[in-house]
Protein backbone atom coordinates (compact mmCIF):
# COMPACT_ATOMS: atom_id res chain seq x y z
CA UNK A 1 0.00 0.00 0.00
CA UNK A 2 1.35 3.56 -1.15
CA UNK A 3 1.94 5.72 1.91
CA UNK A 4 4.05 8.84 2.48
CA UNK A 5 7.07 6.94 2.64
CA UNK A 6 7.35 4.79 -0.17
CA UNK A 7 5.27 6.93 -2.61
CA UNK A 8 8.67 8.61 -3.68
CA UNK A 9 12.18 7.34 -2.84
CA UNK A 10 14.86 9.45 -4.01
CA UNK A 11 16.65 11.68 -1.92
CA UNK A 12 15.54 14.63 -3.71
CA UNK A 13 11.90 14.10 -3.12
CA UNK A 14 12.43 14.29 0.49
CA UNK A 15 14.56 17.72 0.18
CA UNK A 16 12.20 19.36 -2.19
CA UNK A 17 9.11 17.54 -0.42
CA UNK A 18 6.13 19.49 0.86
CA UNK A 19 4.43 16.87 2.52
CA UNK A 20 4.43 17.76 6.04
CA UNK A 21 5.04 14.37 7.58
CA UNK A 22 8.17 13.93 5.83
CA UNK A 23 9.16 17.20 7.43
CA UNK A 24 8.19 16.42 10.65
CA UNK A 25 10.48 13.57 9.94
CA UNK A 26 13.37 15.44 8.67
CA UNK A 27 13.03 17.72 12.38
CA UNK A 28 12.29 15.30 14.30
CA UNK A 29 16.09 12.99 12.87
CA UNK A 30 17.55 16.43 13.18
CA UNK A 31 17.03 17.04 16.77
CA UNK A 32 17.37 13.53 17.67
CA UNK A 33 20.80 13.85 16.61
CA UNK A 34 21.36 17.03 18.21
CA UNK A 35 20.29 15.49 21.50
CA UNK A 36 23.17 13.45 21.16
CA UNK A 37 25.80 15.85 20.47
CA UNK A 38 24.53 17.63 23.56
CA UNK A 39 24.26 14.55 25.21
CA UNK A 40 28.42 14.48 24.60
CA UNK A 41 29.34 17.65 25.84
CA UNK A 42 27.11 16.91 28.79
CA UNK A 43 29.21 13.62 29.50
CA UNK A 44 32.33 15.43 29.27
CA UNK A 45 31.50 18.30 31.71
CA UNK A 46 30.53 15.62 33.85
CA UNK A 47 33.65 13.76 33.94
CA UNK A 48 35.71 17.16 34.27
CA UNK A 49 34.06 17.06 37.70
CA UNK A 50 34.76 13.79 38.65
CA UNK A 51 38.03 15.69 40.64
CA UNK A 52 38.15 18.56 42.35
CA UNK A 53 41.02 20.08 39.92
CA UNK A 54 41.53 19.40 36.78
CA UNK A 55 40.65 16.12 35.15
CA UNK A 56 39.82 16.06 31.73
CA UNK A 57 39.86 19.59 29.88
CA UNK A 58 41.36 22.84 30.22
CA UNK A 59 39.49 25.91 31.92
CA UNK A 60 38.78 27.55 28.55
CA UNK A 61 37.64 24.26 26.63
CA UNK A 62 35.21 23.64 30.19
CA UNK A 63 33.63 27.57 29.95
CA UNK A 64 32.99 26.46 25.63
CA UNK A 65 31.78 23.09 26.57
CA UNK A 66 29.53 24.18 29.44
CA UNK A 67 28.42 27.00 26.71
CA UNK A 68 27.89 25.05 23.41
CA UNK A 69 25.64 22.24 25.45
CA UNK A 70 23.44 24.89 26.57
CA UNK A 71 22.78 26.50 22.77
CA UNK A 72 22.54 23.16 21.50
CA UNK A 73 19.91 21.76 24.13
CA UNK A 74 17.98 24.35 24.20
CA UNK A 75 17.79 26.27 20.37
CA UNK A 76 18.28 22.59 18.78
CA UNK A 77 16.76 20.17 20.65
CA UNK A 78 14.26 21.56 23.38
CA UNK A 79 12.45 24.34 22.17
CA UNK A 80 12.06 22.60 18.22
CA UNK A 81 11.69 19.12 19.51
CA UNK A 82 7.59 18.41 19.78
CA UNK A 83 6.62 21.52 17.46
CA UNK A 84 8.49 20.83 14.46
CA UNK A 85 8.83 17.43 14.63
CA UNK A 86 5.46 15.99 15.84
CA UNK A 87 3.70 18.87 15.53
CA UNK A 88 4.00 19.16 11.99
CA UNK A 89 3.73 15.68 10.96
CA UNK A 90 0.19 15.13 13.66
CA UNK A 91 -1.41 18.62 13.49
CA UNK A 92 -3.01 18.94 9.90
CA UNK A 93 -3.86 14.75 10.55
CA UNK A 94 -5.38 15.70 13.81
CA UNK A 95 -7.58 18.56 11.85
CA UNK A 96 -8.77 16.51 9.37
CA UNK A 97 -6.31 18.38 7.01
CA UNK A 98 -4.32 17.34 3.66
CA UNK A 99 -1.41 19.71 5.02
CA UNK A 100 -0.37 22.53 6.67
CA UNK A 101 -1.54 26.07 5.38
CA UNK A 102 1.58 27.19 3.93
CA UNK A 103 3.73 24.12 3.07
CA UNK A 104 6.42 26.04 1.05
CA UNK A 105 6.95 28.30 4.25
CA UNK A 106 6.64 24.63 6.01
CA UNK A 107 9.82 23.15 3.91
CA UNK A 108 11.69 26.88 4.16
CA UNK A 109 11.40 26.27 7.90
CA UNK A 110 13.55 22.89 8.31
CA UNK A 111 15.97 25.01 5.33
CA UNK A 112 16.26 28.07 8.02
CA UNK A 113 16.76 25.34 11.01
CA UNK A 114 19.20 23.72 9.20
CA UNK A 115 20.92 26.88 8.03
CA UNK A 116 20.99 27.96 11.67
CA UNK A 117 22.34 24.75 13.07
CA UNK A 118 25.10 25.16 10.74
CA UNK A 119 26.33 28.61 12.20
CA UNK A 120 25.97 27.37 15.39
CA UNK A 121 28.20 24.37 14.65
CA UNK A 122 30.47 26.37 12.99
CA UNK A 123 30.90 28.58 15.95
CA UNK A 124 31.54 24.79 17.72
CA UNK A 125 34.66 24.20 15.58
CA UNK A 126 36.27 27.65 15.45
CA UNK A 127 37.43 29.27 18.87
CA UNK A 128 34.29 28.06 20.07
CA UNK A 129 31.54 30.89 23.12
CA UNK A 130 32.66 30.73 25.95
CA UNK A 131 30.12 33.28 27.19
CA UNK A 132 27.51 30.41 28.96
CA UNK A 133 24.32 30.16 26.60
CA UNK A 134 22.52 33.58 27.92
CA UNK A 135 25.66 36.13 26.10
CA UNK A 136 25.66 38.31 28.83
CA UNK A 137 27.04 40.95 28.74
CA UNK A 138 29.64 43.06 28.79
CA UNK A 139 31.59 39.67 28.71
CA UNK A 140 30.46 38.18 25.62
CA UNK A 141 30.60 41.85 23.84
CA UNK A 142 34.65 41.45 24.70
CA UNK A 143 34.97 37.61 24.56
CA UNK A 144 38.10 36.45 22.53
CA UNK A 145 36.34 33.51 21.37
CA UNK A 146 33.73 33.92 18.03
CA UNK A 147 30.79 34.33 19.76
CA UNK A 148 29.37 35.77 16.52
CA UNK A 149 28.32 32.67 14.70
CA UNK A 150 26.50 31.25 17.59
CA UNK A 151 24.91 34.42 18.38
CA UNK A 152 23.60 34.63 14.35
CA UNK A 153 23.23 30.80 14.57
CA UNK A 154 20.72 31.29 17.17
CA UNK A 155 19.14 34.38 15.45
CA UNK A 156 18.70 32.56 12.54
CA UNK A 157 16.72 29.88 14.62
CA UNK A 158 14.52 32.10 15.31
CA UNK A 159 13.02 32.44 12.18
CA UNK A 160 12.15 29.14 12.04
CA UNK A 161 10.39 29.01 14.96
CA UNK A 162 8.43 31.90 13.60
CA UNK A 163 7.65 30.59 10.85
CA UNK A 164 6.67 27.61 12.21
CA UNK A 165 4.10 29.52 14.61
CA UNK A 166 2.45 31.38 11.76
CA UNK A 167 1.66 28.21 9.94
CA UNK A 168 0.28 26.27 13.07
CA UNK A 169 -2.37 29.04 14.01
CA UNK A 170 -3.23 29.41 10.30
CA UNK A 171 -3.84 25.98 9.55
CA UNK A 172 -6.01 25.94 13.05
CA UNK A 173 -8.23 29.03 12.35
CA UNK A 174 -8.92 27.82 8.67
CA UNK A 175 -7.97 23.80 8.10
CA UNK A 176 -9.96 22.21 10.50
CA UNK A 177 -12.37 20.27 9.08
CA UNK A 178 -16.07 20.51 8.37
CA UNK A 179 -17.77 20.20 11.66
CA UNK A 180 -14.87 20.44 14.03
CA UNK A 181 -15.13 23.15 16.32
CA UNK A 182 -12.72 24.83 18.31
CA UNK A 183 -13.79 22.64 21.29
CA UNK A 184 -13.24 19.92 19.14
CA UNK A 185 -9.88 19.99 18.58
CA UNK A 186 -7.58 17.37 20.43
CA UNK A 187 -5.80 18.86 23.30
CA UNK A 188 -2.43 18.80 21.38
CA UNK A 189 -3.56 21.19 19.05
CA UNK A 190 -4.42 23.27 21.65
CA UNK A 191 -0.46 23.16 23.28
CA UNK A 192 0.38 24.11 19.88
CA UNK A 193 -1.73 27.00 19.32
CA UNK A 194 -0.65 28.20 22.49
CA UNK A 195 3.09 27.94 22.19
CA UNK A 196 2.61 29.23 18.61
CA UNK A 197 1.59 32.56 20.03
CA UNK A 198 4.30 32.94 22.51
CA UNK A 199 6.98 31.85 19.45
CA UNK A 200 5.46 34.98 17.30
CA UNK A 201 5.88 37.80 20.07
CA UNK A 202 8.54 36.45 22.34
CA UNK A 203 11.01 35.73 19.47
CA UNK A 204 11.46 39.11 17.89
CA UNK A 205 12.31 40.32 21.27
CA UNK A 206 15.41 37.60 21.27
CA UNK A 207 16.46 38.30 17.61
CA UNK A 208 16.81 42.17 18.62
CA UNK A 209 18.63 41.72 21.37
CA UNK A 210 21.09 38.83 20.40
CA UNK A 211 21.97 40.93 17.22
CA UNK A 212 22.92 44.32 19.35
CA UNK A 213 25.83 41.98 21.08
CA UNK A 214 26.36 41.23 17.48
CA UNK A 215 26.94 44.61 16.63
CA UNK A 216 28.75 45.27 20.06
CA UNK A 217 31.34 42.39 20.26
CA UNK A 218 32.23 42.88 16.37
CA UNK A 219 32.11 46.57 16.19
CA UNK A 220 32.92 47.72 19.65
CA UNK A 221 29.98 50.01 20.40
CA UNK A 222 30.03 49.75 24.20
CA UNK A 223 26.06 48.94 24.20
CA UNK A 224 26.41 47.01 27.14
CA UNK A 225 29.82 48.79 29.02
CA UNK A 226 29.25 50.53 31.60
CA UNK A 227 32.63 52.35 31.57
CA UNK A 228 30.90 53.99 28.32
CA UNK A 229 27.85 54.54 29.34
CA UNK A 230 26.11 51.00 28.30
CA UNK A 231 24.21 48.81 30.57
CA UNK A 232 23.82 45.26 30.41
CA UNK A 233 20.63 45.12 32.50
CA UNK A 234 19.01 45.76 29.33
CA UNK A 235 20.21 43.47 28.14
CA UNK A 236 18.84 40.73 31.17
CA UNK A 237 15.60 42.38 31.09
CA UNK A 238 15.20 42.05 26.71
CA UNK A 239 17.04 38.41 26.90
CA UNK A 240 14.58 36.97 29.99
CA UNK A 241 11.43 38.99 28.46
CA UNK A 242 11.94 36.00 25.73
CA UNK A 243 14.01 33.26 27.68
CA UNK A 244 10.89 33.09 30.18
CA UNK A 245 8.12 32.46 27.89
CA UNK A 246 10.72 29.96 26.09
CA UNK A 247 10.42 28.15 29.15
CA UNK A 248 6.70 27.53 27.97
CA UNK A 249 7.50 27.27 24.72
CA UNK A 250 9.90 24.02 25.85
CA UNK A 251 6.91 22.61 28.35
CA UNK A 252 3.47 23.74 26.47
CA UNK A 253 4.31 21.14 23.73
CA UNK A 254 4.84 18.43 25.87
CA UNK A 255 2.07 19.17 28.34
CA UNK A 256 -0.26 18.79 25.04
CA UNK A 257 1.37 15.09 24.62
CA UNK A 258 0.43 13.92 28.14
CA UNK A 259 -2.91 14.99 27.31
CA UNK A 260 -2.94 12.90 24.53
CA UNK A 261 -0.93 9.44 25.89
CA UNK A 262 -3.06 9.98 29.26
CA UNK A 263 -6.73 9.86 27.32
CA UNK A 264 -5.06 6.90 25.22
CA UNK A 265 -4.03 4.74 27.79
CA UNK A 266 -6.13 5.47 30.45
CA UNK A 267 -9.52 5.09 27.39
CA UNK A 268 -11.33 7.87 29.12
CA UNK A 269 -12.24 11.64 28.36
CA UNK A 270 -10.52 13.89 30.39
CA UNK A 271 -11.70 14.85 33.14
CA UNK A 272 -11.92 18.49 31.73
CA UNK A 273 -11.19 19.03 28.67
CA UNK A 274 -11.66 22.65 28.69
CA UNK A 275 -9.92 23.41 32.33
CA UNK A 276 -6.71 21.77 30.13
CA UNK A 277 -7.52 23.95 26.86
CA UNK A 278 -7.68 27.34 28.91
CA UNK A 279 -5.22 26.49 31.25
CA UNK A 280 -2.71 26.76 28.53
CA UNK A 281 -3.78 30.06 27.76
CA UNK A 282 -3.34 30.97 31.32
CA UNK A 283 0.25 29.62 31.37
CA UNK A 284 1.25 31.33 28.24
CA UNK A 285 0.03 34.66 29.09
CA UNK A 286 1.37 34.91 32.59
CA UNK A 287 4.39 33.85 31.45
CA UNK A 288 5.60 36.95 29.61
CA UNK A 289 4.91 38.77 32.77
CA UNK A 290 7.22 37.07 35.09
CA UNK A 291 10.62 37.27 33.77
CA UNK A 292 12.20 39.64 36.03
CA UNK A 293 12.36 37.06 39.11
CA UNK A 294 15.51 35.89 36.84
CA UNK A 295 17.03 39.05 38.61
CA UNK A 296 16.05 39.20 42.21
CA UNK A 297 19.41 39.52 42.81
CA UNK A 298 20.44 42.65 39.80
CA UNK A 299 19.24 45.34 42.16
CA UNK A 300 15.60 45.42 41.97
CA UNK A 301 13.55 47.26 43.78
CA UNK A 302 11.56 45.34 47.17
CA UNK A 303 7.98 46.18 45.48
CA UNK A 304 9.43 44.69 42.17
CA UNK A 305 10.59 42.18 43.39
CA UNK A 306 7.36 40.83 45.33
CA UNK A 307 5.72 41.36 42.06
CA UNK A 308 7.74 39.42 39.96
CA UNK A 309 7.66 36.30 42.57
CA UNK A 310 3.71 36.33 43.56
CA UNK A 311 3.36 36.35 38.84
CA UNK A 312 6.09 33.30 38.95
CA UNK A 313 3.92 31.49 41.65
CA UNK A 314 0.71 31.85 39.67
CA UNK A 315 2.03 30.07 36.68
CA UNK A 316 2.12 26.78 39.46
CA UNK A 317 -1.99 27.44 39.47
CA UNK A 318 -2.24 26.79 35.69
CA UNK A 319 0.04 24.14 35.70
CA UNK A 320 -1.34 22.33 38.50
CA UNK A 321 -4.80 22.61 37.25
CA UNK A 322 -3.24 20.33 34.25
CA UNK A 323 -1.71 17.77 36.67
CA UNK A 324 -4.71 17.17 38.48
CA UNK A 325 -6.63 16.80 35.08
CA UNK A 326 -4.44 14.33 34.25
CA UNK A 327 -4.48 12.55 37.23
CA UNK A 328 -7.83 12.48 37.68
CA UNK A 329 -8.45 11.21 33.86
CA UNK A 330 -6.47 7.92 34.93
CA UNK A 331 -8.87 7.55 38.03
CA UNK A 332 -10.32 4.07 37.52
CA UNK A 333 -9.60 4.59 33.65
CA UNK A 334 -9.31 1.27 31.63
CA UNK A 335 -5.35 2.11 31.92
CA UNK A 336 -2.87 0.02 29.73
CA UNK A 337 0.44 0.32 31.36
CA UNK A 338 2.74 0.90 28.23
CA UNK A 339 6.36 2.14 27.31
CA UNK A 340 4.17 6.13 26.75
CA UNK A 341 2.81 5.69 29.88
CA UNK A 342 5.65 4.92 31.58
CA UNK A 343 7.33 8.37 30.37
CA UNK A 344 4.26 10.29 31.22
CA UNK A 345 5.09 8.95 34.53
CA UNK A 346 7.98 9.95 35.11
CA UNK A 347 7.18 12.97 33.70
CA UNK A 348 4.92 13.98 36.36
CA UNK A 349 7.48 13.22 39.10
CA UNK A 350 10.25 15.64 37.21
CA UNK A 351 7.55 18.10 36.50
CA UNK A 352 6.22 18.03 40.26
CA UNK A 353 9.25 17.95 41.85
CA UNK A 354 11.28 20.58 39.42
CA UNK A 355 7.37 22.42 39.39
CA UNK A 356 7.65 23.31 43.54
CA UNK A 357 11.39 23.99 43.17
CA UNK A 358 10.13 26.62 40.87
CA UNK A 359 7.76 28.31 43.50
CA UNK A 360 10.32 27.85 46.25
CA UNK A 361 13.41 29.82 44.04
CA UNK A 362 10.33 32.64 43.22
CA UNK A 363 10.32 33.37 46.76
CA UNK A 364 13.25 36.53 47.03
CA UNK A 365 14.75 35.32 50.35
CA UNK A 366 15.77 31.79 49.16
CA UNK A 367 16.61 32.89 45.48
CA UNK A 368 18.77 35.05 46.66
CA UNK A 369 20.73 32.06 48.33
CA UNK A 370 20.69 29.89 45.53
CA UNK A 371 21.24 31.87 42.77
CA UNK A 372 24.12 30.99 40.75
CA UNK A 373 24.14 27.50 42.59
CA UNK A 374 23.80 24.26 41.03
CA UNK A 375 20.21 24.30 42.89
CA UNK A 376 18.88 26.23 39.63
CA UNK A 377 20.77 23.87 37.31
CA UNK A 378 18.88 21.40 39.22
CA UNK A 379 15.77 23.60 39.09
CA UNK A 380 16.00 24.12 35.50
CA UNK A 381 17.00 20.29 34.12
CA UNK A 382 13.52 19.08 36.59
CA UNK A 383 11.12 21.00 35.19
CA UNK A 384 12.34 21.84 31.61
CA UNK A 385 14.94 19.11 30.55
CA UNK A 386 13.72 16.03 31.89
CA UNK A 387 9.78 16.93 31.62
CA UNK A 388 10.50 17.81 27.74
CA UNK A 389 13.00 14.70 27.34
CA UNK A 390 10.40 12.59 29.40
CA UNK A 391 7.41 13.78 27.53
CA UNK A 392 9.85 13.50 23.54
CA UNK A 393 10.03 10.11 24.04
CA UNK A 394 6.87 9.29 25.31
CA UNK A 395 5.44 11.03 22.26
CA UNK A 396 8.61 8.75 20.12
CA UNK A 397 7.38 5.73 21.43
CA UNK A 398 3.44 6.58 21.86
CA UNK A 399 3.63 7.95 17.72
CA UNK A 400 6.26 5.50 16.32
CA UNK A 401 3.72 2.66 14.96
CA UNK A 402 1.96 5.87 12.81
CA UNK A 403 5.12 7.66 11.98
CA UNK A 404 7.05 4.00 10.48
CA UNK A 405 4.36 1.55 10.63
CA UNK A 406 6.42 -0.45 13.06
CA UNK A 407 5.83 -1.92 16.23
CA UNK A 408 8.68 -2.00 19.09
CA UNK A 409 9.70 -4.88 21.73
CA UNK A 410 7.29 -3.50 24.55
CA UNK A 411 9.95 -4.53 27.02
CA UNK A 412 13.24 -2.94 25.61
CA UNK A 413 10.79 0.29 25.34
CA UNK A 414 10.05 -0.28 29.68
CA UNK A 415 13.29 -1.09 30.78
CA UNK A 416 14.85 2.31 28.47
CA UNK A 417 12.16 4.29 29.91
CA UNK A 418 13.02 3.10 33.62
CA UNK A 419 16.71 3.94 33.08
CA UNK A 420 16.23 7.14 32.07
CA UNK A 421 14.52 7.87 34.86
CA UNK A 422 16.55 6.10 37.29
CA UNK A 423 19.57 8.28 35.60
CA UNK A 424 17.88 11.51 35.42
CA UNK A 425 17.12 11.91 38.94
CA UNK A 426 20.28 10.48 40.29
CA UNK A 427 22.02 13.05 37.83
CA UNK A 428 20.16 16.62 39.09
CA UNK A 429 18.79 15.29 41.94
CA UNK A 430 22.31 15.74 44.29
CA UNK A 431 22.83 18.62 42.32
CA UNK A 432 19.82 20.29 44.40
CA UNK A 433 22.06 19.39 47.43
CA UNK A 434 25.20 20.45 45.99
CA UNK A 435 23.25 24.03 45.55
CA UNK A 436 21.89 24.40 48.91
CA UNK A 437 25.50 23.45 50.48
CA UNK A 438 26.85 26.59 47.80
CA UNK A 439 28.65 24.86 45.19
CA UNK A 440 28.58 28.02 42.68
CA UNK A 441 27.77 26.73 39.11
CA UNK A 442 29.64 26.99 36.06
CA UNK A 443 32.82 26.93 38.17
CA UNK A 444 35.73 24.74 36.93
CA UNK A 445 37.22 24.14 40.18
CA UNK A 446 35.23 23.11 43.15
CA UNK A 447 36.02 22.57 46.88
CA UNK A 448 37.14 18.92 48.41
CA UNK A 449 33.65 18.62 50.53
CA UNK A 450 31.25 18.78 47.51
CA UNK A 451 33.21 15.63 45.02
CA UNK A 452 30.98 12.68 46.59
CA UNK A 453 27.78 14.47 45.53
CA UNK A 454 29.88 15.12 42.00
CA UNK A 455 30.64 11.44 41.77
CA UNK A 456 27.20 11.08 41.82
CA UNK A 457 25.70 13.09 39.99
CA UNK A 458 28.77 11.83 37.20
CA UNK A 459 27.68 8.11 37.64
CA UNK A 460 23.92 9.25 37.10
CA UNK A 461 24.88 10.84 33.66
CA UNK A 462 26.24 7.45 32.39
CA UNK A 463 23.24 5.34 33.41
CA UNK A 464 20.84 8.42 31.63
CA UNK A 465 22.91 7.77 28.48
CA UNK A 466 22.22 3.83 28.78
CA UNK A 467 19.01 4.49 28.85
CA UNK A 468 18.75 6.94 26.17
CA UNK A 469 21.52 4.12 23.94
CA UNK A 470 19.01 1.23 24.92
CA UNK A 471 15.94 3.81 23.46
CA UNK A 472 17.81 4.18 20.61
CA UNK A 473 18.48 0.81 19.66
CA UNK A 474 14.92 -0.93 20.35
CA UNK A 475 13.55 1.96 17.80
CA UNK A 476 16.20 1.37 14.83
CA UNK A 477 15.79 -2.92 15.92
CA UNK A 478 12.23 -2.00 15.39
CA UNK A 479 12.67 -1.11 11.57
CA UNK A 480 14.60 -3.67 11.09
CA UNK A 481 12.50 -6.58 12.44
CA UNK A 482 9.48 -4.98 14.26
CA UNK A 483 6.02 -5.96 13.50
CA UNK A 484 3.87 -4.26 11.24
CA UNK A 485 1.29 -1.56 12.83
CA UNK A 486 -2.27 -1.69 12.97
CA UNK A 487 -3.58 1.36 12.58
CA UNK A 488 -4.79 1.73 16.04
CA UNK A 489 -2.33 -0.33 18.28
CA UNK A 490 -3.81 1.62 21.65
CA UNK A 491 -7.44 1.40 20.87
CA UNK A 492 -7.64 5.23 21.02
CA UNK A 493 -10.23 7.99 19.56
CA UNK A 494 -8.14 10.69 18.33
CA UNK A 495 -7.99 11.36 15.20
CA UNK A 496 -4.83 10.53 13.88
CA UNK A 497 -5.43 7.01 14.40
CA UNK A 498 -8.14 6.93 11.74
CA UNK A 499 -5.44 6.59 8.63
CA UNK A 500 -3.30 3.52 8.30
CA UNK A 501 0.10 3.07 9.79
CA UNK A 502 2.24 4.66 7.93
CA UNK A 503 -0.58 7.10 6.46
CA UNK A 504 -0.99 7.77 3.05
CA UNK A 505 0.55 10.80 1.23
CA UNK A 506 -2.44 12.95 1.23
CA UNK A 507 -3.82 11.68 4.91
CA UNK A 508 -7.33 10.93 4.02
CA UNK A 509 -8.82 9.99 1.03
CA UNK A 510 -11.13 13.13 1.26
CA UNK A 511 -11.62 15.85 3.46
CA UNK A 512 -13.60 13.95 6.56
CA UNK A 513 -16.32 15.10 8.56
CA UNK A 514 -16.24 15.09 12.11
CA UNK A 515 -19.14 15.23 13.97
CA UNK A 516 -17.82 14.14 17.74
CA UNK A 517 -15.33 15.19 19.85
CA UNK A 518 -11.75 14.02 20.38
CA UNK A 519 -11.79 11.73 22.69
CA UNK A 520 -15.09 10.01 22.83
CA UNK A 521 -14.23 6.45 24.64
CA UNK A 522 -17.74 5.97 25.79
CA UNK A 523 -17.82 3.45 23.09
CA UNK A 524 -16.81 -0.51 23.96
CA UNK A 525 -13.22 -0.99 23.68
CA UNK A 526 -11.59 -3.43 21.10
CA UNK A 527 -9.61 -5.81 23.25
CA UNK A 528 -5.41 -5.28 23.62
Amino acid sequence: MKNYLNCETTIWSWLSTKDHKRIGVMFLVSVTLFLLVGGVFALILRLEHLTPGPTLVSPNMYNQLFTLHGVVMVWLFLIPAIPAGFGNFFLPIMLGAKDVAFPRLNLASLYIFWIGAILTIYGVLDRAADTGWTFYPPYSSQTYTKATPVLLGVFVLGWSTIITGVNFITTIHTLRAKGMRFMDMPLFAWALYGVSIIQILGTPVLGIILLMVVMDHSFDWGLFDPARGGDPLIYQHLFWFYSHPAVYIMILPPMGVVSEIVTSMAHKNPLSYKAIAYSTFGIAFVGFLTWGHHMFTSGMSELNAGIFGILSMGVAVFSAIKVFTWTGTLYRGSVWIRTPLVYIFAFLFLFIFGGMTGVAVAATSLDVHWHDTYFVVAHFHFIMVGASLTAFLAALHYWWPKITGKMYFEGWGVAGAILVFLGFVGTFFPQFLLGNAGMPRRYYHYSEQFQALNVLSTAGSWVLALGLLLVLVTLIWSLVAGEKAPANPWNSRSYEWMTPSPPPKENFPETPRFVRGPYDYHLPLEPP
